[in-house]
Formats: structure tokens, C-alpha cells, sequence
């Protein structure tokens, strides 16, 4: 939200540029939007030869040379894309009203984000809250020790807590946990509450094989086994199909991972 109230603040004169409708293979989703100044932009509609066309359409109508307030484009060879579908955009001048809608667009957003929480903030969860930083996720860093809390993406939300699994009942349905934190038995507290819910789009936990066999030991001992709750966990987190144990290499893996298994629950949701 602070990115875009700071380009309206530079550039109050500009277009908002609106996906209101597609048919067919499209870079972007209706409701996509962006906007244009004559000197900067704010976002992206999808890029390539029909956001072009967009960019210069608004800059005519800031100008006062022309410009629609409407277009359909197919996205075909004649304007050098082959996705081979549709897009109608609409452009409007940003107003006080205008900017308005934007801002509570962008909160509903927001506010309709997936729950990601990440229980540790040592070298792999500080890198993984880096990963996911850029991305349409709402991402939470829970640690015990406050010095770990430091130097956390600007967007992620931190919690200090004495009893990191005692969040772990609140998190909504569809949201993700990820279990990195120093001790593994505060792991395997954690994992407990996490499997216990059935509603989780992912729960991960950093660890190897050796690790994932301790685990499912305890669990079967916990009756763990009779609920399904080893074929729940992704542990370790990241996959095997690269062999780097560097932090940002886990990281970018695992939120590879969280994106599909998002994914895949908001089919079984839809469905």
C-alpha cells in the first residue's frame, strides 16, 4: 500500500488503467489494473505490445491528444503477441474519488491474502520471509528471541512470543505454517498443533530424512499416525530436485512449494 500512495503523491496527475473483461489465453485476470503517468508507471497489466498500446493510449488522454477511454485488443500476430485471446481495458483520470477506490481495492486485497506464518526467524526463515516478501501472501515471522526479529522485509509482521504453538489454532483456513526454529522439540510442538487442524493449505518443516523418520516415530506414538498426519507434513521443506542447502536456494524451493499447494487448495475449495 506504501508504494502506491507514494506514486500518487509523485505523480497525481496519471491514468488508471483497468482489465475489465478477457476471453481466451490473456497475460492477466480481469480486475488487474495499473497506472500511468507521462513519466512513470505503477504496476503492469501484463506487459508486452498491448500494454504499450495501453501506456500510450493514457498518455494521450493526459495530453489531451486523444486517447479512449475504452479498448479491445486481441492479443493475436497483429500486435506481435501470441497469447491469442482478448482484453478490454478502461482508462479514467485518477481522482480524489478515483484514488479512493484504488486504496480500498487494494485493502480487500490485502485483507483477502493467504495466512502465512513462519515459526523461526534464523538464516532459512529470515531468507524464506525474503522470498515470499514480493508475493500476494500476508507473511507472519514468529520467534521466541526478539534479536532474530531484526531485518525482516518491511511487510512481513513480527510476533514475539513465550508459546509459538499456541498460534498455530488461530490461523484461518488455507493458511500455511512452516516450522524452522532452533529447537526441535519446540518443532514438534508446533507440527502437533499444525496437523491437528485439517484446514491448512501447507505445513513444512525444515529437517532432513532422519528428521522426518524421528518425527513420524513420535507421531505414531502420539496416535498421529491413525489421522494422517506425516502424509500432511513436508518435511524436509524445499524437495530434493536441487542439492543446495543454502538458505536463499531452501527458500526460493519452498515458496515454490507454498504456491502450489495454495494452488491445489483453492481447487478443492472451488470445487
Amino acid at each position: 500500500m506504501t508504494d502506491i500512495r507514494r506514486f500518487l503523491a509523485a505523480h497525481p496527475d496519471c491514468i488508471l488503467i483497468d482489465i475489465t473483461g478477457t476471453q481466451g489465453s490473456t497475460p492477466r485476470e480481469a480486475g488487474t489494473f495499473m497506472l500511468a503517468s507521462q513519466t512513470a508507471l505503477w504496476g503492469t497489466i501484463g506487459g508486452g505490445q498491448f500494454e504499450f498500446m495501453a501506456i500510450a493510449n493514457a498518455r494521450d488522454m493526459l495530453a489531451g491528444t486523444g486517447g479512449m477511454a475504452e479498448m479491445d485488443i486481441p492479443l493475436g500476430p497483429d500486435i506481435g503477441q501470441c497469447c491469442g485471446g482478448r482484453t478490454q481495458l478502461r482508462f479514467r483520470r485518477v481522482t480524489k474519488a478515483v484514488a479512493e477506490e484504488i486504496e480500498a481495492r487494494l485493502t480487500s486485497e490485502i485483507e483477502c491474502l493467504p495466512e502465512v506464518y513462519l515459526f523461526g526467524a534464523g538464516h532459512v526463515g529470515r531468507a524464506l520471509a525474503a522470498a515470499l516478501a514480493p508475493l500476494p501472501l500476508s507473511v507472519t515471522v514468529v520467534e521466541t528471541r526478539q534479536e532474530e526479529l531484526a531485518n525482516l522485509p518491511a511487510e512481513t509482521k513480527a510476533r514475539l512470543v513465550p508459546m509459538p504453538e499456541a498460534l498455530v489454532r488461530d490461523i484461518p483456513a488455507g493458511g500455511v505454517v512452516v516450522i524452522l526454529t532452533h529447537d526441535h522439540a519446540l518443532d514438534f510442538l508446533i507440527a502437533r498443533e499444525a496437523l491437528e487442524k485439517t484446514d491448512l493449505a501447507y505445513t513444512g518443516m525444515i529437517g532432513s530424512a532422519t528428521k522426518r523418520a524421528t518425527f513420524a516415530s513420535w507421531l505414531s506414538r502420539e496416535g498421529g499416525g491413525e489421522r494422517g498426519w506425516m502424509e500432511r507434513l513436508t518435511l524436509p521443506i524445499g524437495g530434493s530436485a536441487v542439492r543446495d542447502k543454502r538458505p536463499e536456494v531452501i527458500a526460493a524451493m519452498t515458496a515454490a512449494e507454498i504456491l502450489t499447494a495454495l494452488a491445489a487448495y483453492r481447487m478443492r475449495s472451488s470445487s
